[in-house]
């Protein structure tokens, strides 16, 4: 059986930013982000998950997760999001 990842998104609910990431368990995955078990988001919690997508494999999951980080997959996320 195929492992499947996520490209996911969570949305600070104190200041409204973004993190983009992949996983392959995102609720598992914003469990851990609100548990402050990472450097970068446990400045700003709590967090939501507003946006996941699943992908197949793992080459073609990093390079969207790294598109979805420039500022032309931020806008794409903006419309998929309908915050545009």
């Amino acid at each position: 059986m195929q492992t499947e990842f996520y490209i996911y998104v969570i949305q600070s609910e104190r200041d409204g930013i973004w993190y983009v990431d992949l996983s392959s368990d995102p609720k598992s995955r914003l469990n851990q982000h609100n548990a402050e078990k990472s450097t970068f988001t446990k400045g700003h919690l709590p967090w939501i998950l507003v946006y996941t997508k699943k992908v197949w494999d793992l080459p073609e999951a990093r390079k969207k997760e790294k598109y979805y980080k420039t500022a032309a997959g931020k806008r794409r996320l903006n419309k998929i999001l309908g915050r545009d």
